[in-house]
């Protein structure tokens, strides 16, 4: 979703480029403070985040992209937990990048209609994230996040991950820390038309971040900013996305509980995971006029080679 600009889709709630390669060690060691500040949001995206009704609909957008989450382990989300010595030094460590790592933690795991507010100490900017999802209500509450809320919230972050940092909506379902189906209106379910992908995983505990996928395959014409587990004929995602490790079907390794899945095992590990739909017209396909961010000059038809939108490679 977003502005179209220059032909390319421009995404609202990225993670900036300049994050690439950089670790994020969680009241952990120090990050580089260097970098510029994220892209503003996308006015357009955030009025139709805002229109749309779904409980269970949120923006991708970010973008992992090598960054390493080595331990989410501050006390809680209470504003009180906000306040603690340990979060503030964290946070200091870089506060660009802390303020959209939050973002994304406050969207998954606060509800709808609540909000966290920082004061930077060193620079007296409030930071405010607004929740959506509430997947984590003990966490929220102020209390240590229970082990089903760190996967959850890890599976969380994990769905949101997009190697382009384009935003687009997407349906998130599954359950949340307390075993709560998410709710999924009939019309979500309709729009939200094509199964993608589940994640799942444990960054609280440094266990891997693991995503599969559940989509029919994408054709050659065919490209998804949703790269880190849609597949193409190959069988295989279009781009690998670290720290998330592709774990092929999301059949082979999760257990189907009605459209969403139960729980998901790899080395003998279970985790609650989270599954992920997104609508067909979100899909660019060669052809359509516009040189998408997934395509590239060329000869051909294919997503790779695409003539028809980005014209003949100089």
């Amino acid at each position: 979703m977003g502005n179209v600009e220059n032909g390319r889709r421009r995404g609202a709630g990225v993670l900036s480029w300049w994050a690439w390669g950089l670790t994020v060690a969680v009241l952990g060691a120090g990050c580089d403070p260097g970098g510029r500040e994220p892209a503003p949001a996308d006015p357009l995206a955030t009025q139709e985040q805002a229109a749309l009704s779904y409980n269970s609909l949120s923006y991708n957008g970010l973008s992992f992209n090598g960054l390493s989450f080595n331990g989410l382990s501050f006390n809680g989300l209470s504003f009180n937990g906000l306040s603690s010595t340990a979060f503030a030094s964290w946070y200091g460590a870089n506060p660009a990048l802390a303020a959209e790592v939050m973002r994304y933690i406050v969207r998954c795991a606060i509800p709808e209609g609540q909000t966290r507010t920082y004061t930077d100490a060193q620079t007296n900017t409030v930071h405010t994230w607004t929740g959506l999802l509430g997947l984590a209500p003990g966490w929220a509450g102020g209390a240590p996040a229970t082990e089903a809320e760190q996967q959850i919230v890890s599976a969380c972050l994990a769905a949101h991950s997009n190697p382009f940092g384009v935003s687009v909506p997407i349906s998130v379902l599954g359950r949340d820390g307390l075993g709560v189906a998410i709710p999924a209106s009939e019309g979500e379910l309709a729009t939200f038309a094509r199964p993608e992908s589940c994640f799942f995983g444990n960054l609280f505990q440094g266990q891997g971040l693991y995503a599969g996928s559940q989509n029919p395959p994408l054709d050659a014409t065919q490209s998804t900013t949703r790269a880190c587990a849609v597949v193409d004929g190959s069988g295989m995602p279009r781009m690998t996305c670290a720290p998330l490790i592709y774990v092929g079907s999301c059949s082979d390794v999760c257990t189907q509980e009605g459209t969403t899945f139960a729980s998901c095992t790899v080395g003998g590990v279970s985790f609650q995971p989270l599954t992920t739909r997104v609508r067909d017209s979100d899909l660019s396909v060669c052809g359509d006029g516009t040189c998408q961010v997934t395509e590239s000059c060329g000869a051909s038809n294919s997503y790779n080679a695409c003539a028809a939108d980005c014209g003949a490679c100089p």
